[in-house]
This record gives C-alpha cells, sequence and structure tokens, in this order.
C-alpha cells in the first residue's frame, strides 16, 4: 500500500467519523427541539381545558357578562382603527336595489357600494339543464362578489376594503339612464362616492354597458396608496354550459393591452400588468368586463373549481390600479355584462371610441380571423334574418363553402389524374434506377418526366393547402358562436354543445362517458372520404416504401381520432364536418364520371414542353451535383475496402 492510497483512507475515514459527529449533534438538537414542541403542546392543551373549566363553572350571567366585555373590547378597536363613521357604517346591515332594462336586471348591494349580480332577460340566454331551460343566465354569484376601494385606518395603517362597509344609496332619473349614487362617509370632511348609470336606449351595444364613475373628496389620506386608486374585484362564473370541459377551457382573463387582446396563462399563476384598457372576466359565451379610458395597472389570477360537481367554474380576482390626478375629483369608467356577441361587442364605446371589446371572442388569428369576420358572419348572419332553422342555415352555409373552394378541388383532382395517368412511366423509372444509391438520379428522371407532361408536383398539395384557413375557420368559427347556443337539431338539443344519444356508465379515456351522434356520422363520413382518396392516390403511391403505413394513418387512424376528439365538441360543428365530407365525396364522384384518364393520358403525352424556369434548371443542376457527390464518395468507399 502506497503513501497516497493510505492518505485517501485517513482522510476518508476523518470525513465519515466527522460526519458521523454532525448528524449526532443535528439528531440530538431535534430530539431537544421536538421534546420542547410537546411540552408546549402539553402546557397549551392544559390551558385551554382549565380555561373550559373556568368557563363551565361560571355562572349564566357572568358568561354575558363576560361576552359584553368582549364585545365593547372589539367595538372600542374597530372605533379605533375604522373612526365612528366607518364603524356605524360596517355594522350596519346592507340593502338589495334592483334595476332593469330591456336586457339586463342589475342588483345593488349598499354593502360595499356594489353591483352584487346582474341577470341577462334575453330568453335565448338560459342555464344548461338537462330537461327545460327556464334559469336566465347570472353574472356572477352574488355571496362571493368583491368589489370595493383599498383604504387604509389613520390611526394603525392597516388595510381594508370599502366593500366591508354600508353605503348611502341615492337613485335618481335622467334622460333614458336610471342612475345610482352609493356614497360612503370616511369622517366628517371625506367621502367616497361610486356613481352608476343604465341606459335603455333599445341599442344592446349600449344597453350592456354601465356607466361606472368614482367621486372622492378628500380621500387621500384614506387611501392605501397617495398615488393611486387601487379596486380590489373578486367574482365567481356560474356554470352555465353541458360541458364542463370545453367551458372551463373556455373561460379566462382577457385583457386588452398596447392595442392587442392577450388571453391569462392557462395555470392561473399571478400576473402583472400594465397599460391595460379593460380586464374581462370571459365566460365561454358571457363576458364581465371592467373598461378604462386611461391606461392601468393590473395584477390579477384566477382559480379553477376544484371538480366537476361544484356550481361554479372559475373564481377570479383583480386588484386594478387606476391614477390619481390632483386636478380631477371624478373619475368615469364602465362596466360590461353580456353576450360575447360580435355585432354587439364591436359597438361598444366609451367616451365616444370603440374599446374594441369583440377581440375577446375567439375567431382565431388575423387570417383566419379575417375569414370569419369578414366571410363566414356575415353569410351566418343573414341566413339567420331569414328565419331558417340553424340546421338548415348550416346546411347552407356548407354549399356556399363548398362552391367557393370547387375549384381548388377540381384542380386538387385533375393533379391527382395527371399523376395516375403517367403511372406506366414512373414505373419504368423504378426499375431503371432500383438501387437506393440511385435516388438522386429516380428523382431527377421523375422530374424531367414532369417537365415533359406538364404536370406540377405540387399541384394537389397547394389548393389542399389554400383550403386550409376556411377549414380552420369553421372549426375556431362554430363553438364561438352564440347564435348556436341553445338551438336545437333533430336529436341534439343544443348545437353549441355536444349531442349525447347514448350515456355510458363509465368514462373511456380521451373519449368521454357519452355517445355523440353527429360526432359519430362525422367519423364514418371521414372514414369514407378517406377511402375514396387512398384508392385514387394509390395508382400513384402503389409499390412505395411506407405506402402501407399512409393507408393506415389516413383511412383508419384520423377518423378515429377525429371522432375521440370531437366526441366532446359541439355538435354544429361535427354536423358541419359531416355535411362537408358528404358533400366532397359528391363532388369528387361526379368529377371522377366526368374525367376520362385515358384523354388525360393522351393529352399528357401530346403535351410540348415548355422551356425550364431558372429555378428548375438550378434545381436540377443541384440534384446533378448531388449524385455526381453520391458516386465519388461510392468510388471512395470501394476504393478503401
Amino acid at each position: 500500500m502506497d503513501k497516497k492510497t493510505i492518505i485517501g483512507l485517513v482522510l476518508m475515514v476523518a470525513v465519515f467519523v466527522g460526519f458521523s459527529f454532525y448528524e449526532s449533534k443535528k439528531a440530538a438538537k431535534y430530539d431537544e427541539w421536538k421534546k420542547g414542541q410537546i411540552e408546549m403542546q402539553k402546557a397549551l392543551a392544559e390551558k385551554q381545558a382549565e380555561e373550559r373549566k373556568a368557563m363551565e363553572s361560571l355562572s349564566q350571567e357572568e358568561r354575558n357578562m363576560r361576552d359584553s366585555l368582549e364585545r365593547v373590547r372589539i367595538a372600542n378597536a374597530e372605533l379605533y382603527k375604522f373612526g365612528s363613521s366607518l364603524q356605524e357604517a360596517r355594522n350596519a346591515e346592507g340593502e338589495t336595489l334592483v334595476l332593469s332594462n330591456d336586457v339586463i336586471k342589475v342588483e345593488f348591494n349598499t354593502k360595499g357600494g356594489k353591483i352584487a349580480n346582474v341577470t341577462l332577460l334575453d330568453p335565448r340566454y338560459t342555464r344548461f339543464a338537462e330537461g327545460e331551460r327556464t334559469e336566465q343566465v347570472e353574472m356572477m354569484q352574488p355571496e362571493h362578489e368583491v368589489f370595493g376601494v383599498e383604504l387604509k385606518s389613520t390611526n394603525d395603517n392597516t388595510t381594508f376594503l370599502s366593500d366591508e362597509f354600508n353605503f348611502a344609496v341615492e337613485q335618481t332619473k335622467e334622460e333614458s339612464a336610471d342612475v345610482v349614487r352609493m356614497t360612503l362617509c370616511l369622517s366628517e370632511d371625506s367621502a367616497l362616492t361610486y356613481v352608476y348609470k343604465i341606459y335603455n336606449t333599445g341599442n344592446p351595444s349600449r344597453d350592456y354597458l354601465i356607466d361606472f364613475s368614482i367621486e372622492e373628496k378628500n380621500i387621500a389620506r384614506h387611501l392605501a396608496s397617495s398615488e393611486e386608486l387601487k379596486l380590489a374585484w373578486h367574482s365567481r362564473s356560474n356554470k352555465n354550459e353541458r360541458s364542463y370541459q370545453n367551458e372551463n377551457m373556455a373561460t379566462n382573463i382577457i385583457y386588452f393591452e398596447e392595442g392587442s387582446m392577450e388571453e391569462f396563462d392557462r395555470s392561473g399563476k399571478k400576473e402583472k400588468l400594465e397599460n391595460v384598457s379593460w380586464v374581462a372576466y370571459k365566460q365561454q359565451y358571457f363576458t364581465s368586463a371592467f373598461i378604462s379610458p386611461e391606461e392601468l395597472t393590473l395584477d390579477a389570477e384566477f382559480k379553477n373549481s376544484t371538480k366537476e360537481g361544484n356550481d361554479f367554474m372559475k373564481e377570479f380576482s383583480s386588484t386594478i390600479s387606476l391614477p390619481l390626478s390632483k386636478d380631477k375629483t371624478a373619475y368615469n369608467y364602465a362596466f360590461y355584462y353580456g353576450p360575447n356577441d360580435l355585432k354587439i361587442m364591436e359597438d361598444v364605446e366609451l367616451n365616444g371610441e370603440k374599446v374594441q371589446l369583440d377581440e375577446i371572442i375567439p375567431l382565431g388569428g388575423w387570417l383566419i380571423g379575417w375569414v370569419n369576420r369578414y366571410g363566414t358572419v356575415p353569410i351566418f348572419q343573414w341566413l339567420s334574418k331569414l328565419g331558417l332553422g340553424f340546421g338548415l342555415i348550416i346546411l347552407i352555409l356548407t354549399i356556399i363553402v363548398k362552391l367557393v373552394i370547387l375549384p381548388l378541388t377540381y384542380k386538387s383532382y385533375m393533379s391527382t389524374a395527371k399523376m395516375r395517368a403517367v403511372r406506366p412511366e414512373m414505373e419504368e423509372i423504378a426499375k431503371k434506377y432500383p438501387n437506393p444509391d440511385d435516388a438522386m438520379k429516380k428523382q431527377q428522371a421523375t422530374m424531367e418526366l414532369y417537365q415533359k407532361a406538364g404536370i406540377n408536383p405540387m399541384g394537389g398539395c397547394l389548393p389542399l393547402l389554400i383550403q386550409m384557413p376556411i377549414l380552420w375557420a369553421m372549426f375556431r368559427f362554430f363553438p364561438a358562436s352564440i347564435e348556436l347556443r341553445g338551438e336545437g337539431f333533430l336529436w341534439a338539443n343544443d348545437l353549441s354543445s355536444y349531442d349525447s344519444v347514448l350515456k355510458l356508465p363509465f368514462n373511456i379515456p380521451f373519449y368521454g362517458d357519452h355517445v355523440s351522434l353527429f360526432a359519430l356520422l362525422m367519423a364514418v363520413a371521414l372514414f369514407g372520404y378517406s377511402f375514396m382518396s387512398y384508392k385514387q392516390q394509390s395508382a400513384t403511391t402503389a409499390g412505395q416504401p411506407g405506402a402501407g403505413m399512409m393507408k393506415f394513418m389516413m383511412v383508419y387512424f384520423m377518423p378515429l381520432m377525429m371522432l375521440s376528439f370531437m366526441n366532446n365538441y359541439s355538435s354544429g360543428l361535427c354536423y358541419y364536418y359531416f355535411l362537408s365530407q358528404m358533400f366532397t365525396m359528391l363532388i369528387m364522384f361526379l368529377i371522377r364520371r366526368t374525367v376520362d384518364d385515358e384523354k388525360v393520358r393522351a393529352k399528357l403525352l401530346a403535351h410540348k414542353p415548355k422551356k425550364k424556369s431558372r429555378f428548375q434548371e438550378r434545381y436540377e443542376e443541384a440534384l446533378r451535383q448531388q449524385q455526381d457527390q453520391i458516386t465519388i464518395n461510392r468510388e471512395q468507399r470501394r476504393q478503401r475496402h
């Protein structure tokens, strides 16, 4: 054993002994701490037992006296913290005031001076029920609604909310608006006033909007912050739709920041935002929004309902920081409580300027949103005005969409027909270059064949890619369309949600606990279309590597995957996709009957090739160079072996 080994062993033993000694010291300290905790708990239990025994020994008169002294102590503490005006307002009982127009019923509560609840009066806006839908949608749960300014005690600097206190109420009328003034006296010379105005103009964009003003009188010393007014707004959204999964996914906090709409992180973690114009507690089809003419700062978060059986969907919480000005004593804002209806939201204004509240409706990105906003929505609204049933409207919409993309469908089919027509030549090329090392030569020969016959190899793909924005637009439009909500067709009683013809006694992963017939019909139609498309393409893909896998993915896997995905989705969307696939198969069948493959082949063989483009020449030159490099590498490997 050499010197280094001995030193290493000594160091290892020293470390082991030192670590053992250190751990034993820690264990002793832990045992001592644990013993102290046990003794403290024991002493606390004994003290509580003595107090209970002492209470039991008191007479009823002595107990009443003790309770009275405790109430006096609490009252004195509140008097010191709030002052006489606020203490009286805190102990007063709240009153309810109800006002309404043609579209909303607003319930005010003097406790907090707030809007406690808003009920939508449109008979279309009812909550989902397994039987008859008779309960109107309510935007919040009154017992959990909190809205108030953050204040501070002038004595001990502790903070509290104005929501805890009872406001004096005054109701007046001016022109076409009902006016409610809620005032809280903070001290003899200071007061906080909320002013609400509810209009009844017959214009939903105006009537769903409640003007809200904050008037202050010498309240700077009572505010939690001397530079800004902080509003705390907490609310719970009710469960209004059939599908918990879809409604939960669509319910979120939305805000408008520096000219663009943004959505909260799905995890609901707290975010601090600046330069915000409005903040909205968005449900799947309804929204509660606070709108400001000036940019504000926002701290917000939300919590999900813990389980599907709860009566609420999400619990929202925001702190809205509003800038204060020494030159102003009144600040004007607005609330929107209403449906996510494009034609209503796009005309919502504050101080004569549109607030772009319609950005809340998820119509898709700039391209998809453009297709929906200026294509799908106007057609849908026009057909709705004709008084047609929504099943018929979707049918007509499908026909219109198919007519619009018919030229692309025809071009895609003709590209496939051309590929089938040159199949003999393709087989000759495959026989000529069977070696995998000649893949570049094979590809070059194929390109020359396409150029000679006048075939665009991308001709079948490009039309399909061009159709994708329309297909995706429909995918975004149907689940976001409030017009479909509660509308029935055939066996589906709500086209905005899934239809269920069979309730399963168990849940199938990735599928659900029910059978949607429209989703099933859509999957069958997709299988038929995929099978038809594969048969047409098999002439050009037969013998190619992976053809079997492509058939499985295209014909079998895709319909099953779509069935699993769409089973919990909007039945209106499933119905549209079913019609779309059926019409596509019909169109493909008719085109097939009118196109003669022999004539297509004869035309291709008689085609006079055009002069190659510079791009094609550069592409072919790159293929030649790549093939030459492969040949050189092959020769080098052969020489080495």
